[in-house]
């Protein structure tokens, strides 16, 4: 009988574990058995595996092979343990000396000629190796770049088997990560190209600055688009641990850009008003793939018009709106992925949405109300800032003088006051206003003083304002006065964020 192990790493959500792959040899009848909780795609596993060390020159065990991933309890998912099999079933057979890949994990897809493909979620694949001590890790040739990311970790790939046996039986060496620079981010849209719209620039740095979600409702050509498109080159860059969170989830999703480089850039999601619930918040067979709304982690998530989206679309978003992270419950155990987003809805005030607005409308008045009805109470309760665009006027849309102002002057504000309110909530694990729950604002030393708030509290008694559209206008306040330099809201910072709440019922 004939024994051997591997390392590799299984990911739960974004969550990685590693998993030991034993094989064992035994005479008998040729077959191969995998135990573990495998899915579909290592249950084929066994068929691309014989394909490619036969191809790769290697000669096959024709005995009774028995495959154990390790915890047998925790449901494994994917191809990328079809390398590490292929490695441990060589090793029991005595084709290889297994002591080069002591504590190493080995990771990658195999091609049916020996070829070590591309697997999705790498990144936090070698994250969760190093947390479990694990300092050196064997990749495919195509998520060196991304695997090499991870600090202390010594990464080396392979693009064949071929190459591995070689390394293993002969010393030959592995492939390096590439080190060429990041390409340069692409220039994004400018504020500076908006024309007009003063209350639509103001509601996006207050909602930039402090975290806010964000609706903007008004004609078409209001600039509602636009403005939404240029939120992202306002937000500043994200820190080393934020860009990991986002970084790993884009690769377990497949859409990381060529070169596997952090992104630093917060994302930026816009799903088409078709999208499902599951394209949204996550779904899919077997592990739940993250959804638009966990893709747009640490950065923002448009859905332009907004009415337009199916009910259930839009109410899958109310509990990931409000606790940052969505859970997803399948019959072989539980997902989570953060989806700490910015929320952003466009929409028109009526279906038929003509420019000219009343008087070339058709829509009834229970039309208008229907339409905009579709956008729930509840779901409106968790935006922050609501605003009515109004037209653009012919002088707005023609001046010759200087453009708006630009969208690095507006980034420098919005940095200030990000910076502000982190060194305000320092180690409590909020870094924006917008994250801070109501019940601490509202005591002591953050509860503000009554002269300040009372035509709040004359709103939240009239029932025209609920507990939650109290706390967050609340949470604005400090936003304006963080924009502002100032380091405790007044009444006239209350006031704004009033009026960017409830527009002109304030």
């Amino acid at each position: 009988m004939s024994y051997a192990k591997v390392l590799c790493v299984g990911l739960v959500g974004v969550t990685g574990h590693v998993v030991e792959v034993e094989a064992d040899l035994a005479p008998g009848l040729p077959a191969v058995v995998i135990s573990g909780l495998p899915d579909t795609a290592l249950h084929e596993a066994r068929d691309r595996v014989r394909a490619a060390i036969v191809n790769s020159g290697q000669r096959w065990p024709n005995r009774r092979i028995t495959l154990n991933l390790l915890p047998a309890t925790m449901p494994k998912f994917g191809s990328a343990f079809d390398l590490a099999i292929a490695v441990a079933l060589l090793g029991g057979s005595g084709e290889l000396p297994l002591l080069p890949l002591e504590r190493v994990v080995v990771l990658g897809e195999l091609g049916l000629d020996g070829t070590v493909r591309p697997v999705r979620g790498a990144l936090p694949m070698v994250a969760a190796a190093a947390r479990a001590g694990v300092d050196r890790v064997i990749v495919p040739v195509d998520n060196a770049a991304e695997a090499a990311v991870i600090p202390g970790v010594r990464v080396r790939a392979v693009d064949t088997l071929h190459r591995l046996v070689a390394f293993v039986r002969d010393g030959t060496p592995l492939i390096e990560p590439p080190a060429t620079a990041p390409p340069a981010a692409p220039d994004g849209p400018d504020l500076a190209e908006v024309a007009g719209q003063a209350l639509g620039r103001r509601a996006l740095e207050v909602a930039a600055a402090g975290g806010h979600h964000l609706a903007l409702f008004g004609p078409p050509g209001a600039g509602k688009t636009m403005l939404a498109e240029r939120l992202p080159s306002i937000l500043p860059e994200l820190d080393d641990d934020a860009a990991l969170e986002v970084t790993a989830l884009h690769s377990i999703a497949g859409l990381l850009p060529a070169g596997g480089r952090l992104l630093r850039r917060p994302p930026f999601q816009a799903p088409h008003h078709t999208a499902t619930v599951a394209s949204l918040v996550g779904g899919g067979s077997g592990l739940a793939r993250p959804g638009a709304v966990s893709l747009a982690h640490r950065g923002v998530l448009f859905l332009d018009e907004a009415p337009e989206f199916s009910k259930g679309a839009l109410e899958a978003l109310r509990q990931p709106l409000e606790h940052g992270r969505v859970q997803l419950a399948r019959s072989r155990g539980g997902t989570e992925y953060p989806a700490r987003t910015q929320l952003v809805l466009a929409a028109n005030p009526c279906p038929c949405a003509r420019p000219a607005g009343d008087a070339l409308c058709e829509c009834a008045p229970l039309a208008r109300r229907r339409y905009l009805g579709r956008l729930s109470g509840p779901l409106l309760d968790r935006i922050d800032v609501q605003v009515t665009l109004l037209p653009l006027r012919a002088a707005e849309l023609m001046e010759s003088g200087e453009p708006g102002e630009a969208s690095a002057a507006v980034a420098t504000r919005v940095t200030a006051a990000r910076a502000a309110a982190s060194a305000r909530w320092a180690g409590t694990g909020w870094r924006l206003n917008a994250e801070v729950p109501g019940p601490r604002l509202r005591r002591p030393p953050w509860r503000l003083p009554e002269r300040d708030t009372r035509e709040l509290r004359g709103r939240l008694d009239s029932g025209a304002l609920s507990a939650r559209g109290f706390d967050r206008i609340i949470r604005m306040a400090w936003t304006i006065a963080d924009l502002d330099g100032r380091d405790r809201p007044h009444r006239d910072d209350v006031h704004e964020a009033m009026q960017l709440r409830m527009g002109d019922s304030a």
